[in-house]
């Protein structure tokens, strides 16, 4: 019991913000390549398989994270007392579970086409070096974006099995998604990790952060509004993307403490709200 708990900890599954933040981009590109006006089991089905994946390959990769991170992690009042940080769990050990969730994602993966798993392969190495990148460039959270995101691509091809120009469009503005709250979380360490030596967006752009976040999530905007120009969503898709536009500027940008780690935390958080609302959007865009 007591290996247990501390796996779901190192795998962070109390944690669902996580998997939430890479299942969303997966639901909208499945979601906005789907024709609900047949049946919608494939659709549902698909949905799970996609949450699955996210949970799993998640998980590995927080523990890839933790055994690359861990003499950092040691040095960080957030992340000291981690699992392998801490020395409750070894690096083998994490090793081995990292094998065994990603041998039981692929068994999800193979449950799609031959397009969308060949295509989710070739992510598999970028999936895991986001935590070195911090170390030599300000802008890891841009690659997150890039990581985080894919699943759009693969929500698409896994209903049209084939890769246009709308999926790659949209998954495009994503990565500025991620690169705004990721940038908010990061503010929560900031302190330590110029002290460790450790880059990012918020350390970049902590003198005037307003802008940066404003122009990210503006992009981010625009590309669900030409989005929904493209695939032809009724004006319900464009009505509740107002909320989430609303959500992020008022709440997220407005609102934000960005020398407050709670304060910080919660505005990350909220962003499981947004995925949530453009999900609904692009289903009643479509349907309504």
């Amino acid at each position: 019991m007591n290996q247990l708990k501390l796996f779901i900890e190192l795998a962070r599954l109390k944690k669902p913000i996580g998997y939430m933040l890479l299942f969303w981009p997966c639901a909208w590109g499945l979601t906005a390549a789907y024709d609900f006006s047949g049946e919608k089991v494939t659709f549902i089905k698909y949905l799970f398989f996609f949450l699955a994946g996210a949970i799993l390959m998640r998980s590995a990769g927080c523990i890839v994270n933790d055994i690359i991170d861990q003499k950092f992690d040691k040095k960080v009042e957030r992340t000291k007392n981690r699992p392998i940080a801490s020395g409750k769990i070894s690096k083998f050990q994490g090793l081995l579970y990292t094998i065994i969730l990603c041998f039981i994602a692929l068994l999800v993966l193979l449950q799609f086409n031959n397009l969308t798993i060949w295509l989710a392969m070739l992510s598999m190495p970028f999936a895991f070096t986001y935590p070195l990148l911090k170390r030599f460039t300000y802008w890891p959270q841009l690659f997150l974006g890039f990581t985080f995101n894919y699943g759009l691509v693969l929500g698409w091809t896994s209903i049209s099995n084939n890769l246009s120009f709308y999926p790659l469009i949209f998954y495009l503005g994503t990565i500025f998604w991620t690169l705004a709250y990721d940038t908010i979380y990061g503010f929560q360490d900031i302190k330590d990790d110029e002290i460790i030596g450790l880059k990012s967006t918020s350390i970049k752009f902590k003198k005037n952060p307003i802008i940066f976040l404003g122009l990210s999530y503006g992009i981010f905007l625009m590309n669900l509004i030409g989005i929904g120009y493209l695939i032809q969503l009724n004006i319900i898709y464009y009505l509740v993307i107002i909320i989430v536009a609303s959500q992020m500027f008022y709440f997220q940008i407005y609102k934000l403490n960005y020398k407050e780690p709670l304060n910080c935390l919660k505005k990350f958080q909220s962003n499981n709200f947004v995925g949530f609302l453009i999900f609904i959007a692009l289903i009643l865009g479509k349907i309504a």
